[in-house]
């Protein structure tokens, strides 16, 4: 008997993964699409050192270049490396790792964010995330198949994530609290009296805590509390950081995770799969700035206070109200004085004053309302950045009926 043609279709599903598909873009990324056609900009966009990588540094990775070190190292790293970044957080957090089996070093702190999360959700967990936030945290979170639970703060509160509403969003779904204090957008920092209650939240309800320590090095005036110092913390922390910020190398891409071991075994089973090590010139890069950038760090930190100042009291002379930041390299002014909301009013900017902000709907819907201005660019530019918002703000601002 002859075969038929079949008349039914076959439905094709769509080559890239729903998850994927689904993820909407970042709003950081879509705002600079629109900056990167226009000239003369002066950004306070980027978060980014405006420095160059100390010379000496710089040194180390060209002589492991020089010498032909290019091979792959430990999946974890170069030991030298984890032995001084164990001596680093012991001198600087009063926090002991063991080098040998509590320290993975990363391609940059991004990644050693993917891995974690990825390594501990299974499908469905709640992760609770203080809003406004880094924007990559809500998406690593869904792309590891979790669900992100956001905690909104404000303006009132300087940005701090309270423990009472922490433990509002808190069900039978929830694994980890992810915080990231000095925080990017707000700049604001985590007091050691809520990081305390925050801990015993996560004790009282058998939560993990990632801490993202990006800025860790960047306070001004404070202290910043290390989460895995505080007591009984440790064993339930996942500590995340890296040097991008701190010594001026976001191109080299290197960051780690401390953490109790077994943590750090489910990780490098990730990581050796698909990144293998952080590039071996990087690391030796970063051992001499473990070694001998104290001074970097500090020069660094005592010119971005000096722009931080100067931006704070000039965003609130012009009529945008800014809380003042006490770490990383942001500033958060309130734009809702000028009835804009937040993508219109960096878009206007942009466009008639040629300065880039971010809209700080990009960070979560708490962000709405606020700009992103970074300090981490010259003075004279942050100068004539503010000269020109001001005319700007004066120009838009709402009539009185």
């Amino acid at each position: 008997m002859p075969n038929k043609k079949s008349t039914s279709t076959v439905a094709h599903d769509s080559p890239i993964s729903q998850k994927v598909a689904t993820l909407p873009p970042s709003g950081i990324r879509k705002f600079f699409d629109l900056l990167s056609s226009i000239e003369d900009v002066i950004s306070l966009g980027i978060g980014e050192p405006d420095f160059v990588t100390p010379w000496h540094i710089r040194e180390a990775g060209i002589y492991s270049l020089e010498k032909g070190y290019t091979m792959y190292t430990s999946n974890a790293g170069m030991p030298e490396l984890r032995q001084e970044l164990a001596n680093y957080l012991e001198l600087h957090y009063d926090v002991s790792y063991r080098p040998e089996d509590e320290i993975l070093i990363t391609a940059g702190s991004s990644e050693g964010l993917d891995l974690v999360l990825r390594a501990i959700i299974n499908p469905g967990d709640e992760v609770i995330i203080p809003s406004p936030c880094y924007v990559a945290y809500p998406a690593d979170i869904i792309l590891a198949g979790g669900v992100p639970v956001a905690v909104h703060t404000n303006e009132e509160n300087n940005f701090v994530a309270k423990a009472a509403d922490i433990e509002a969003r808190v069900t039978k779904r929830t694994k980890a609290i992810l915080i990231g204090y000095p925080a990017n957008p707000t700049g604001a920092i985590m007091p050691r009296k809520e990081a305390h209650a925050i801990a015993e939240l996560a004790k009282k309800h058998d939560l993990l805590v990632i801490s993202d320590e990006i800025y860790a090095r960047l306070v001004y005036g404070v202290e910043h509390v290390c989460f895995p110092s505080l007591p009984g913390m440790k064993k339930r922390t996942i500590l995340i950081s890296g040097f991008s910020k701190s010594h001026a190398m976001t191109g080299w891409r290197i960051g780690y995770v401390a953490a109790d071991r077994r943590f750090i075994q489910a990780l490098t089973k990730i990581h050796q799969y698909t990144l293998l090590c952080a590039p071996v010139m990087t690391q030796m890069a970063t051992i001499e700035a473990l070694r001998n950038g104290e001074s970097d760090v500090e020069n660094m930190v005592q010119e971005y206070n000096t722009r931080r100042r100067f931006m704070v009291k000039k965003l609130n002379e012009i009529g945008l109200s800014c809380f003042e930041p006490k770490g990383a390299f942001f500033a958060f002014p309130s734009i809702k004085a000028t009835g804009m909301n937040s993508e219109e009013f960096a878009e206007k900017l942009l466009l008639e004053e040629k300065v880039a902000v971010v809209p700080g709907i990009a960070f979560g819907s708490s962000g709405e309302g606020f700009v992103r201005c970074c300090y981490a660019t010259s003075l004279p530019n942050i100068e004539e950045a503010l000269r020109r918002m001001g005319r700007f703000v004066r120009k838009n601002r709402p009539r009185a009926k």
